[in-house]
């Protein structure tokens, strides 16, 4: 591990604020819930509030509201019983399409993302997923876009970013930090440098293993299957960090290391894809031309 590197990282994460995300996550929340009887709103609420310790129930029953009416205070967020008369388009709770309302919500209402999921159980699975999922896809357009700054522009925007980094890796490094933020701060625990210390430990650590594979597989790959290869190192050393967390949080413990070197192996796969369609999109051109250099010099 290089000073340099290490440099870099923490010019990186001093621009990475955990009380933002548990601002985010502490956020005040008014949910309506519009049911034809008592009866079926208590079953809206049961799922809800799943099966939270006491104290957290009281915190986040304080959220839920029943009724709606036009011109009452804004909600954030407002939920109808399957059985209540409601226009076209609203969140309509159906007990055996609950998924499909966490994933609307969540779609529709981003912002609310991390304290919809630390106040109630349901969103947490999905919240963390859609999290890991935008962390990858972010990291591997990023290792794509070094690679290739004259064609990918900055098509996303990280509000923690400072405008120049010493090392992709130090990138890498940081999103990979404020994705551990989110889940834990989803997952209901303390968030924080102090707070999540050997997490964030592990996170720097695997920092540079990462960059050490990426870098041997792409000296041995042409041109486009090296970017590929790359990108995919940053896709799957993120994907397998966030499924980690997940676990951790959720369970209290990880996986073995033979789970993640399995889980390693299926990102990879999914890694290349994703970078696959990135080149594809930004430079129809690209693999082919490697393809056939790779073909001509073989002979």
């Amino acid at each position: 591990m290089s000073v340099q590197g290490l440099l870099g990282i923490k010019k990186a994460i001093a621009n990475l604020n955990p009380e933002h995300v548990r601002q985010m996550a502490e956020r005040p929340l008014r949910i309506a819930i519009c049911a034809a009887d008592p009866e079926r709103y208590a079953v809206i609420q049961a799922f809800l509030l799943g099966n939270l310790n006491p104290e957290r129930r009281r915190e986040s029953l304080a959220h839920l509201h029943p009724g709606y009416e036009p011109g009452q205070v804004p909600y954030d967020l407002v939920i109808y019983d399957s059985a209540v008369n409601v226009p076209t388009q609203r969140f309509v709770f159906r007990p055996d399409r609950t998924d499909e309302l966490l994933h609307r919500i969540l779609k529709t209402y981003p912002d609310l993302g991390v304290a919809l999921a630390r106040a109630f159980p349901p969103f947490r699975q999905p919240y963390v997923e859609t999290v890991i999922r935008k962390t990858s896809n972010e990291n591997t357009l990023f290792s794509l876009a070094t690679a290739l700054p004259d064609v990918i522009p900055s098509i996303f925007e990280v509000p923690w970013a400072v405008a120049e980094f010493a090392s992709d890796t130090a990138f890498l490094t940081a999103n990979q930090l404020r994705m551990a933020f989110l889940i834990a701060a989803a997952s209901d625990r303390e968030v924080g440098y102090r707070e999540q210390k050997s997490e964030i430990a592990s996170v720097i650590a695997g920092a540079f293993g990462w960059r050490a594979i990426a870098r041997q597989l792409v000296g041995k790959i042409p041109l486009g299957g090296g970017l590929i290869a790359k990108s995919a190192v940053a896709y799957a050393g993120t994907r397998v960090i966030g499924l980690s967390l997940e676990r951790l949080y959720k369970f209290g413990y990880t996986y073995s290391r033979q789970e993640r070197v399995t889980m390693y192996a299926d990102a990879i796969e999914q890694g290349k894809k994703v970078a696959g369609r990135l080149i594809q999109y930004w430079r129809p051109g690209l693999l082919k031309e490697a393809t056939w250099k790779g073909v001509t010099s073989a002979k």
